[in-house]
Parts: structure tokens; sequence; C-alpha cells
């Protein structure tokens, strides 16, 4: 089922943000504590947890509880989403910079000179 545009929207606006996308990032190799995803940033475990927030309202990432640990996952979903939506716009461009390849050719291509009058034959050349 395609997305809506509210979850396209809540995916475009978690990505938008430079911190959420090295969340992402570190969470491409495994899953994370909030406090081993706050570690390399210089802003607060509960700016982390805020950041989460809108990642997780976008489906984006997940949490599990396990024990006293809720480990931060990455959820593929919404970004295959985001791609398959691109996507159409990928192949838009694409058609539209190959004609215009094509025109560029066209215009490229030295204009043949005038043909010279044709010799009449003559008994000649026969």
């Amino acid at each position: 089922m395609p997305p809506t545009p509210d979850q396209l929207d809540a995916t475009f606006i978690a990505l938008a943000d430079p911190t959420r996308r090295a969340i992402l990032a570190r969470l491409v190799e495994g899953e994370a504590s909030v406090n081993e995803l706050a570690a390399p940033f210089a802003i607060s475990q509960p700016a982390i947890s805020k950041h989460l927030k809108i990642l997780e309202r976008a489906g984006l990432v997940s949490r599990s509880a396990a024990g006293t640990r809720r480990p931060v996952r990455i959820e593929a979903g919404p970004m295959k989403d985001a791609v398959d939506w691109l996507e159409n716009y990928r192949r838009f461009w694409e058609a539209s910079f190959d004609r215009l390849d094509a025109l560029l050719e066209i215009l490229q291509t030295p204009v043949n000179a005038p043909d010279k009058p044709a010799k009449k034959r003559t008994t000649d050349d026969a």
C-alpha cells in the first residue's frame, strides 16, 4: 500500500534534521541505547529523546523493551516508501536529461555546406 501524504511528510520532516540523520546512520550499524546515541552529540540526553520521538512518529525507528534497557533500532519501511516516491521524480529527470542530450547532439551537429550544383552530364561522361 503506498504511503499517505502524512506519512511521507513525517518521514521528510524527520530526515530534514542533521542530528536525526546522524542517529539513523548510527542505527544502520545496529541497535543502540539512548545514551549510546547521545554520546557523539554535544546536546543533552532529553534533546536526543525528542529527536527519537520524531523519528518514532515517522516510523523510522522503534524501541523494544529488553529488561531495563530499551534499545532503539532502525525501521526500513518508511525510508523505502520515501525512496520509492523519489524514484518517480528520478525517472522524470532522467527522461528530461535524455531529451536534452538528444537536442544538444542535434544542435552541435555541423550544418552541411550547401551542395554544389550538380555537374551537367555530358556525353563524354557516359
